[in-house]
């Protein structure tokens, strides 16, 4: 089975996009297939990689019977696709609680896809909706990506519930891949706090790789970058090259 990583939390602004573009954008550079699958209506994962959004004229591969014949899109790193969103995914996910299969369609899509897909990372939408609930059912494992701030335990401790209810629901093999430290500011004592409390309670999942507060981080994503392509020394880049090598190799995903 090819190892599909879904990127999720309830939370907004947290890093879940970032983490996917420059995430799938890092793998992609290190000479691994990869494609990023954009679930999110806000579509900023597909902008931010440059793409252009879902045309109003095709339907979702969530609800189409094709499958996805003819849609994941190019980058300008060649062994990196992405299947691009819009907000009409709004109303796929209306849509989808209308079918007695709407939380797993895209674990049937991705199963039955004969293209070389590599790694998949899902970026989904700050919600535990149907479209976060696809891309866990569907994913290996799923990675949690948490700001250095207040009320981070809260919605960590959330999310990994929902983990262990889709466990015992649609997909028993879901496993954790790692908790992501995002934004964090070496400056900061409650930075250095949340680090601390977040290892403390979960010392085998959280990824040694912490992803600073950097500005080229989304000064990348307004230019439809990966930070690579925009600023490839930054702390934010080498970050993200450090957090993929991890990914890699940690065995989880």
């Amino acid at each position: 089975m090819r190892p599909i990583i879904a990127i999720a939390n309830q939370k907004g602004g947290v890093g879940k996009t970032t983490t996917a573009v420059n995430l799938s954008a890092a793998l992609a550079l290190a000479g691994t297939e990869a494609t990023l699958v954009d679930l999110d209506p806000q579509a900023n994962a597909t902008s931010g990689m440059g793409c252009d959004l879902l045309a109003d004229s095709k339907v979702h591969p969530l609800l189409a019977s094709e499958g996805l014949a003819g849609w994941p899109v190019a980058t300008a790193i060649p062994t990196l696709k992405v299947l691009p969103a819009s907000p009409k995914l709004l109303n796929v996910e209306s849509e989808l609680s209308r079918h007695a299969d709407g939380a797993t369609r895209l674990r049937g899509v991705l199963s039955g896809s004969l293209l070389d897909m590599g790694v998949v990372v899902v970026d989904c939408p700050p919600s535990l909706g149907l479209l976060t609930r696809n891309a866990l059912n569907a994913a290996t494992a799923v990675l949690i990506p948490i700001q250095c701030e207040y009320f981070a335990m809260e919605g960590l401790t959330r999310i990994i519930g929902v983990v262990d209810e889709v466990r015992r629901s649609d997909n028993a093999s879901l496993k954790v891949a790692g908790i992501l430290l995002t934004m964090f500011d070496p400056g900061l004592e409650l930075s250095r706090e949340v680090v601390s409390e977040v290892r403390g309670y979960f010392p085998e999942e959280v990824y040694h790789t912490i992803i600073p507060r950097d500005v080229a981080l989304s000064e990348a994503s307004s230019h439809g970058q990966p930070v690579f392509e925009y600023a490839p020394r930054s702390p934010g880049a080498l970050a993200y090259l450090e957090l993929a090598r991890e990914v890699m190799t940690n065995g989880r995903s």
